[in-house]
């Protein structure tokens, strides 16, 4: 995949996060770029979820969105 495409797929999912988590930053979006296994404890820090429930809808995120 080129890095114009991976430009591409980056901004629709940076969107789709921000429709679904508005309280998450730019700062914290910046720092998940590529880091997808990171927006569990993203999660927790912006809205107070438990770790079960911040993976879990991280995971459903993530499968949903094929962001991987």
């Amino acid at each position: 995949m080129n890095n114009d495409r991976m430009a591409g797929n980056w901004h629709q999912i940076k969107g789709k996060v921000k429709e679904q988590w508005g309280k998450l930053t730019d700062d914290d979006l910046q720092q998940l770029e590529g880091k997808s296994e990171q927006l569990a404890g993203k999660l927790q820090e912006r809205y107070g979820l438990g770790r079960d429930e911040a993976e879990r809808q991280a995971k459903e995120f993530r499968q949903r969105n094929h962001w991987n």
